[in-house]
């Protein structure tokens, strides 16, 4: 297997492991720590924002300026805003899905179509989770990537982890509050960040195989962590603001921090 093929399996093995480990606090708590799952929210938003440029869009217009003859303001352009509809429509797919699950409320199976609904939506949603990470190892060099762009590449998989734990929880937890069983809760929380290995290989694979979609793939993974950091983990991690209104910002800052310092050292 490709070297780099294999850094992106082994990327988005890490990525699924943190999902079972959200998953399994159902073993241990009917709740999560809600402050501890906000501060994560916060950080991963900030990793990701800061990665997008530093590991993502940057990159993707040095490229284009060395690699293709479009402009390379439209290339980042079009591939950020292709990632971004993308991650769009896969929201509107799970929205819909969900939008079934309620609709089934009264009936025979309401239950079963819940569980199931529940858990499509979350594995739909770690899909173009899986794509980004892929792409940011497929843009390494086999065998002449640097330093800066293997951290920058594990650090976006590291932020992409670092929201699949709540979302492990987010799924295993009502599942027990249906009913399920502890082990079956589980089972099915972690199943939905299986996807992520099989998404995260066929990105690396498309970059390393069509080196001239790298600076499209680039920001295409820019423009899709930009719309989950922005429309889901910021809103989701502010939650209790009133109570505590700099907590998680404070995450987020961190995890913008802690990316950049890295970009910066290594760099």
């Amino acid at each position: 297997m490709n070297q780099i093929v294999l850094l992106a399996l082994i990327a988005t093995l890490g990525t699924w492991l943190l999902t079972a480990l959200g998953a399994a606090t159902v073993v241990f708590f009917k709740n999560p720590n809600p402050k501890l799952l906000n501060v994560m929210l916060g950080f991963a938003a900030g990793v990701m924002i800061a990665a997008s440029f530093w590991s993502l869009l940057q990159p993707a217009i040095e490229r284009a300026e060395e690699m293709l003859q479009t402009p390379a303001y439209l290339v980042a352009t079009v591939g950020f805003m292709g990632g971004a509809v993308f991650m769009w429509a896969s929201d509107k797919i799970v929205s819909k899905t969900r939008q079934i699950a309620n609709n089934t409320q009264g009936s025979p199976n309401e239950r079963l179509n819940r569980i199931i609904m529940l858990v499509l939506s979350i594995t739909l949603h770690n899909i173009p989770e899986g794509l980004a990470v892929g792409v940011a190892f497929g843009t390494l060099q086999e065998g002449s990537y640097s330093m800066e762009g293997l951290m920058g590449a594990i650090t976006i998989a590291v932020g992409i982890g670092l929201q699949n734990f709540p979302e492990g929880a987010a799924v295993s937890i009502p599942l027990r509050r249906e009913g399920c069983s502890r082990r079956k809760s589980f089972l099915l929380g972690q199943a939905s960040g299986m996807v992520e290995p099989i998404a995260g290989v066929i990105g690396a694979v498309l970059v390393v195989r069509m080196e001239t979609i790298l600076p499209y793939a680039l920001a295409f993974a820019a423009g899709a962590m930009i719309l989950v950091a922005v429309h889901e983990l910021i809103p989701e991690c502010q939650e209790n603001k009133q109570a505590q209104p700099y907590f998680a910002t404070m995450g987020i800052v961190s995890g913008f921090a802690l990316m950049m310092l890295l970009d910066v050292m290594l760099g």
